[in-house]
């Protein structure tokens, strides 16, 4: 634990559950945290995953509206091709257009990465968790669409398979309408994050689940959650 770490916890302020007011924004945090060694760099890998959600939206005329914290607003749009470690080059197993999947097998590749070269259990275990969510999610689909699951998997070995999400993707399969069956998914994302923050550790760990919640209520704002709105710099 560093001093840095402590003052830092010690000042940001609580987060409510999903649905209650955002008090900061995740620009916001990474800002906070300038300087301290590999909590910065944990969460620029975590909000850099909310960048490359709004990069796809964007791709697909889902959104004209772009708040990326890491990417830049031209790269978000494409307009400037993306870091590195993210940009697939289009080949034969494009058609059209790349495969979006692409891009997320080199995120979470590079988060990976990310976690082993800070030693970050915490961002070992997100990663894992989401990929077997998202792995979950694609067997579904491809089940109902009657295809070959293992040609949409990402980043399989990277998954927690001791997870079972079975009654997870039960009642997503029955949600409504799309965004209620992403409030199931993002309720089974705030739940593991409550049980999986180091809360009073004081470590960068602490710090990047800290990270993971805010990103995660910012997002419901950002989908229309008006009850989430921010407070603090909005």
């Amino acid at each position: 634990m560093s001093g840095d770490n402590y003052y830092l916890l010690t000042f940001l302020p609580g987060l409510g559950e999903l649905g209650t007011a955002v008090p900061l924004t995740p620009a916001d945090l990474l800002e906070q945290a300038q300087g301290i060694a590999g909590a910065e760099l944990l969460l620029k890998t975590i909000f850099l995953s909310d960048d490359l959600l709004q990069h796809q939206a964007y791709l697909a005329g889902e959104t004209k509206n772009l708040d990326p914290t890491v990417l830049t607003k031209s790269q978000a749009a494409d307009e400037e091709p993306l870091p590195t470690y993210l940009a697939v080059v289009k080949d034969e197993r494009d058609t059209e257009e790349v495969n979006p999947d692409r891009y997320w097998e080199n995120y979470y590749r590079y988060a990976a990465q990310q976690a082993k070269k800070y030693s970050s259990r915490f961002l070992t275990q997100w990663v894992g968790f989401e990929v077997q969510l998202r792995n979950a999610l694609t067997e579904e689909r491809a089940k109902i669409l009657a295809l070959d699951a293992l040609d949409y998997l990402v980043a399989a070995d990277l998954g927690n398979t001791d997870l079972d999400f079975s009654g997870i993707i039960n009642e997503w399969s029955a949600a409504p309408d799309p965004f209620a069956g992403l409030r199931v998914l993002d309720n089974a994302r705030w739940k593991w994050l409550r049980e999986n923050d180091g809360w009073f550790s004081f470590e960068n760990d602490e710090i990047a689940a800290y990270g993971a919640k805010l990103m995660l209520l910012h997002r419901r704002f950002r989908l229309g959650d008006k009850q989430s709105a921010p407070t603090v710099n909005d």
